[in-house]
């Protein structure tokens, strides 16, 4: 393990005024996203919708890297321009999600456990030669009636610190995603509990691990009201919780913090990432974005499954990607959303 090298990929990925995209859904989850545009989801129409996030003119410069999905990774554009390669010379990482999905725990109802430790260290060695230089592993947890259970922390806590032991050991950096699923009618101070039980497992597991913190990237989940709550945060109380939430359980030798957007709207997700950056807080740690939704819907729903659309969706792309990228210096302002 070159733990320079980790560290320098590391603190690359949550540079100032740069975030991540996440392009890396699955077959059955990008199929969703493309029924809900009436367009059929096949590797050519996967594969063009993705080019055109590569190829987006002025996106790079706010992004750092980009979370890939296998079958992506290994795909070109129709010149042969590998997309792996268009993310580097873009002056960004390529990125790579290796976990295999999630399966109903057993015994535990209503909770998940995410696979797909068997052969990872092959698949990894694998995934950086064809030019990976991160990877991310998801885990889910339900907040409900007697959940999550300390059984289902723990089992999920010991998959991420294993697979982050994995990336690093073959000098890939290891993005841990412990995601708090914002389904249910909690409020956000059991938002709030659920998440510090889930990363001081998290972290207590990396370091029984050996995991190298300084080579590692978090990607959380703010501290937010369950969607069916009655009573919603407001976006203030939502940056004061989260920052106080990771203040208490991630060290501070981590590089960054790149949070998921979870459910909420392209904009909410921009104007609370521009709340915890514009607080004046003290903190050890880059607070960024690693979007899927967030940043990929607007564009999604202009390209609609046309090339002639393209251009014009690269541009919703780029102004939302240049938006995120203004919050993480605590600069985003609402008249950024006017050019779109």
């Amino acid at each position: 393990m070159n733990r320079q090298a980790l560290e320098e990929t590391a603190n690359a990925m949550v540079a100032p005024g740069r975030g991540i995209l996440a392009m890396d859904e699955s077959h059955p989850t990008c199929t969703r996203r493309f029924d809900s545009i009436g367009v059929d989801c096949n590797e050519d129409s996967r594969r063009a919708y993705r080019g055109l996030l590569v190829t987006a003119p002025g996106a790079a410069e706010h992004l750092s890297g980009y979370i890939l999905f296998d079958e992506t990774l290994r795909q070109s554009t129709d010149a042969g321009d590998r997309f792996p390669d268009l993310i580097e010379s873009s002056g960004s990482i390529p990125g790579i999600k290796v976990d295999t999905g999630t399966i109903d725990m057993p015994l535990h109802p209503g909770e998940k456990y995410t696979r797909g430790l068997d052969g990872l260290d092959e698949r990894l060695i694998e995934y950086r030669d064809l030019g990976a230089r991160f990877a991310k592993w998801r885990a889910v947890i339900t907040i409900g009636d007697g959940i999550p259970s300390s059984a289902c922390i723990d089992a999920n806590m010991w998959a991420l610190a294993m697979y982050a032991s994995f990336c690093q050991d073959a000098g890939i950096v290891p993005i841990v995603e412990p995601e708090i699923l914002m389904d249910g009618a909690h409020d956000i101070e059991t938002c709030d509990f659920a998440s510090r039980a889930t990363l001081n497992a998290l972290f207590s597991a990396l370091y029984r691990q050996n995991v190298h913190i300084e080579g590692t990237v978090l990607k959380a989940s703010m501290v937010l009201s369950g969607s069916d709550c009655p009573v919603q945060a407001s976006d203030g109380e939502i940056a004061e919780k989260t920052i106080e939430c990771l203040r208490d359980t991630v060290p501070a030798a981590l590089p960054g913090v790149v949070f998921l957007s979870g459910g909420q709207t392209a904009l909410q997700s921009t104007v609370r990432l521009n709340s915890m950056n514009a607080s004046g807080a003290d903190l050890p740690w880059r607070l960024s974005f690693s979007y899927g939704r967030a940043l990929q819907d607007p564009a999604l729903r202009t390209w609609n499954g046309s090339a002639d659309n393209a251009a014009e969706a690269q541009r919703q792309l780029a102004l939302r990607a240049r938006a995120n990228g203004a919050a993480t210096l605590g600069e985003y302002s609402p008249s950024m959303e006017e050019a779109a």
